[in-house]
């Protein structure tokens, strides 16, 4: 079977076309940043050693190096700075349009701007200051080999942000 030309084989798990990570304890050691995008919250890393914050969320401090580092939680809600749109050439396994914001999430925020991707919204309808709120995607199970007992399905999230005023 194939679709679009490409060889699609059924029941079996496309490796090869694969974007998103792994993102069970047993091979992710940021694993509690899926965790909580699972619970609705989006959130980072910050250092109990040097207060220094990080995004994306860490395992080891950029400045001191030290490895004792917290979740701490991010706004859900930011503001366009600017912004691109992709209508043609979107790569495989994403529709168009494709769009890609760099948002202001406010002065309290322990992370001033994110890049992120922008969902549920049509080509031409954003514009700088329109305000987007965090959505939580569900993107394709992975299985996970549990040795003799088999293969197991580990479900997957991962965040973007649409339109408050879709």
């Amino acid at each position: 079977m194939s679709l679009s030309g490409i060889p699609v084989l059924e029941d079996l798990y496309p490796v090869t076309m694969d974007m998103w990570p792994i993102e069970s304890k047993d091979f992710n050691r940021i694993h509690p940043f899926y965790e909580n995008l699972k619970a609705g919250k989006l959130t980072t890393t910050r250092c109990k050693a040097c207060g220094a914050v990080s995004y994306p969320p860490r395992v080891i401090c950029p400045d001191c190096y030290s490895d004792d580092l917290e979740y701490i939680e991010l706004p859900q809600k930011g503001r366009v700075i600017v912004f691109t749109e992709t209508i043609k050439g979107v790569p495989l396994g994403y529709t168009s349009p494709l769009i890609h914001a760099y948002i202001d999430l406010g002065e309290n925020s322990p992370v001033k701007r994110l890049l992120i991707r922008v969902v549920n919204c049509a080509a031409g309808q954003l514009k700088e200051g329109d305000e987007l709120k965090l959505v939580i995607l569900n993107v394709p199970s992975h299985p996970i080999e549990k040795g003799k007992t088999g293969n197991i399905m580990s479900e997957r999230v991962f965040f973007a942000f649409e339109p408050v005023n879709k």
